[in-house]
């Protein structure tokens, strides 16, 4: 009798443990790039930029949380944005499309050679943990 309850609790603690929480790492890598050009279309849901540095324009898809300011950071109204305006767009990178998140209207133009795009890698770790009951 007491070879069998030991063997019942040995069983139970081994279930205990395969059951213990689990923690899963994820890794998310999301890139952060801007790109510095002239507008030659706008709407409210895209910008499209000629850049003396490509050859053919670049469409960006724009959205609610796309934010529009000035060189100073000065929020700029929709309305002020237009065709032929020097801006730099803050975009991301989702599968194939590019969304702008940030667009700054520059004031003036530059003569100053074209800025190449700026890739900030921010990694993201999330851990999950699961228990079983």
């Amino acid at each position: 009798m007491k070879k069998t309850i030991l063997t019942s609790t040995l069983a139970l603690t081994a279930a205990f443990m395969l059951a213990a929480p689990s923690i899963a790492q994820t890794t998310t890598t999301v890139e952060s790039l801007n790109s510095a050009g002239t507008i030659s279309e706008f709407s409210p849901d895209a910008i499209t930029i000629q850049s003396s540095s490509a050859p053919a324009p670049v469409h960006y898809s724009a959205t609610r949380t796309t934010t529009y300011v000035d060189d100073t950071g000065a929020p700029v109204s929709m309305d002020v944005v237009k065709s032929g305006l020097p801006v730099t767009v803050y975009y991301t990178k989702s599968g194939d499309d590019m969304v702008a998140s940030r667009v700054v209207v520059n004031r003036t133009t530059t003569t100053a050679a074209p800025v190449a795009p700026v890739v900030e890698e921010k990694k993201t770790t999330t851990t999950t943990t699961t228990t079983d009951q």
